[in-house]
């Protein structure tokens, strides 16, 4: 779908196809207030999805939280944690209470699944990440979500996020306020410089795992993807020319490898449909920052997309309903 580029740092476009307390929520709710400042020309740019245009549908809520990752398991139940509180939840299917199952000692990072099966938890102390690549207190621990264990499993990472986990066992990490995308092997070793893409934020693998796709939310706003055999490979999927209002955050593909993108402040979820274009699947959702697939034939199911923000909700988007999807599911 997009032509391959000579090995470069810069980022160059494809010829076709958060305990993140106190002043990082404040930031945060302060940029989703920029809303109101988006200009009419820029937001009636991009057309309605095709089967877009339904309102989401609020399916769960976590009231006080600030939600940052998110994923589902084989038997349909949502996951996601608290940058505040630092805690994880479970849904049992839309509608059902979020029952807090374990706390990760820091700032609730991104999900992702291990190929093992364990749930892999980002987190870390909120005060470090905004000082950059020079910190490195971030972690990942390893949650059973069956007896509800939890263990730390890998640290030294600038941030985590955002959490993508490749077939064979490696671990992407990334850091919406400073370069550095980490990589964590199944041995527990740590390169915290693997990558590096100004804001990098999310993170979800191609299938076959050859693209890492990564939001870029506050330099150079817009979508990118690294190519995991070459990190120096970096491809820019999607700029939105500085426009600060949009924001995007924590992505997910559809089963075309097509990103599914929410725009935090701008409060809109968008569908990447070739370089430089993307159509609208929902609008008024201000302070999303993730969306995931659903899986399985019960509860949050394969097909469906859902969305979660630091507003503590999680809705379902319609207009994203993608019959057959794998790309975006848990291994």
């Amino acid at each position: 779908m997009f032509r391959r580029t000579r090995p470069t740092r810069q980022t160059v476009a494809p010829r076709f196809p958060r305990r993140r307390v106190g002043a990082l929520i404040a930031a945060a709710a302060a940029t989703s207030g920029l809303i109101t400042a988006l200009s009419p020309a820029t937001a009636d740019a991009a057309p309605v999805c095709p089967g877009a245009g339904a309102p989401a549908r609020l399916v769960g809520s976590v009231p006080g939280a600030a939600l940052e990752g998110l994923t589902v398991d084989a038997r349909g139940r949502l996951y996601t944690t608290d940058l505040i509180s630092g805690r994880v939840f479970r849904l049992s299917a839309p509608g059902a209470p979020a029952v807090p199952i374990a706390t990760t000692p820091g700032a609730g990072g991104g999900l992702a699944w291990a190929r093992d099966g364990a749930l892999l938890v980002g987190y870390g102390p909120a005060a470090t990440v905004v000082v950059g690549d020079t910190a490195r207190q971030y972690s990942i621990g390893r949650l059973d979500v069956n007896n509800l264990a939890f263990r730390p499993w890998v640290g030294g990472l600038s941030a985590s996020n955002g959490l993508a986990s490749a077939g064979n066992g490696i671990v992407y990490a990334t850091n919406d306020f400073a370069t550095n995308i980490g990589r964590a092997y199944p041995n527990g070793a740590v390169q915290s410089d693997w990558g590096r893409v100004p804001s990098a934020n999310g993170a979800v693998l191609s299938r076959g795992d050859r693209w890492l796709y990564v939001s870029r939310t506050f330099t150079n706003p817009g979508v990118s993807r690294v190519l995991t055999s070459n990190p120096r490979v970096v491809q820019s999927l999607l700029t939105l020319g500085g426009d600060i209002t949009a924001t995007p955050d924590g992505l997910t593909l559809d089963k075309q490898d097509r990103p599914v993108v929410p725009f935090n402040a701008a409060g809109r979820i968008v569908r990447i449909t070739s370089p430089g274009n993307y159509c609208v699947l929902a609008s008024g959702l201000p302070q999303s920052s993730v969306l995931s697939y659903g899986r399985g034939n019960r509860g949050f199911s394969a097909g469906h997309l859902y969305r979660a923000g630091f507003d503590g909700r999680i809705y379902e988007i319609p207009g994203g309903f993608d019959a057959g999807s794998t790309a975006a599911v848990p291994r």
